[in-house]
């Protein structure tokens, strides 16, 4: 079913991972896409798109930089006519230091990423979504955004931050036609997650990635991009301002003695 034929969308962070998988995904489904990020990975990304005989443009972009958004959101309307779907999903981890050992510097950057690339991804691209008489933005926040353990102090405010801004973002565009949710991610393969993959392969201890959630694995990016695509598309239409946790189950509970399947807790 092509639910996104003909539509303009904007995928950023679309070099790997799950901004990847989401770009290959809409493409397949009809979609004219902008391929967005910092690194030539997105040369990479539209080849699997073209060579399938998908449509794809690809565009160098810090997320975290206005006038890099603003030009990325020109090339869509100057190539497919206007805008209809954002995926703002370009984002850093700033490593796991605590409070008290992060560099103010760090901070500012993961921040600026993290956030005010978002932030700037629905204040430029609302009004062209608007125009073309509606559509949906989506934002990748992560389950550290809704409680700590997940993720650096850093990583943790930034995404928390996310989570807030799709919420007040649906409510500022109220009348507009423009949904705003974000999705958050537990353990996911993608360039970030490699070292942490590549270390627990190498190591023989494979089964303890996600071992915390209930699925006992951590996902793969195209079970993330598949959300992303739902809160995209039509059938999400009455779906806004909310955070969709993509997480095994794993933010389901707080912290407990694990029962094993089939064995009563002691």
């Amino acid at each position: 079913m092509a639910r996104f034929t003909d539509k303009s969308i904007i995928v950023t962070g679309a070099g790997s991972g799950i901004g990847r998988a989401a770009a290959t995904l809409f493409a397949a489904e009809g979609a004219r896409v902008v391929v967005a990020d910092v690194t030539d990975g997105v040369d990479a990304t539209v080849r699997l798109i073209r060579d399938v005989g998908g449509t794809a443009e690809a565009i160098r972009m810090d997320a975290g930089n206005e006038d890099d958004v603003i030009r990325t959101i020109a090339l869509a309307c100057e190539k497919h006519g206007g805008l209809d779907v954002m995926f703002a999903n370009a984002g850093i981890s700033g490593g796991m230091a605590n409070i008290f050992d992060t560099d103010v510097s760090l901070i500012t950057e993961v921040l600026r990423v993290n956030l005010i690339g978002p932030y700037l991804a629905v204040k430029h691209a609302s009004p062209k979504i608007a125009e073309r008489g509606g559509g949906a933005i989506i934002l990748t926040a992560s389950v550290a955004g809704i409680r700590s353990g997940a993720g650096s102090p850093a990583y943790s405010a930034s995404k928390a931050g996310v989570i807030n801004l799709a919420m007040v973002s649906a409510q500022q565009l109220s009348g507009a036609n423009v949904r705003v949710n974000a999705i958050c991610p537990g353990l996911t393969e993608t360039g970030m997650t490699k070292p942490t993959f590549d270390y627990a392969r190498d190591a023989g201890k494979e089964d303890r990635l996600g071992r915390l959630n209930p699925l006992r694995r951590g996902a793969q990016p195209e079970e993330l991009a598949k959300v992303a695509l739902f809160l995209a598309s039509d059938d999400a239409s009455y779906v806004n301002g909310q955070a969709i946790a993509v997480d095994g189950g794993l933010s389901s509970s707080h912290p407990v003695t694990k029962q094993e399947y089939g064995r009563t807790a002691v």
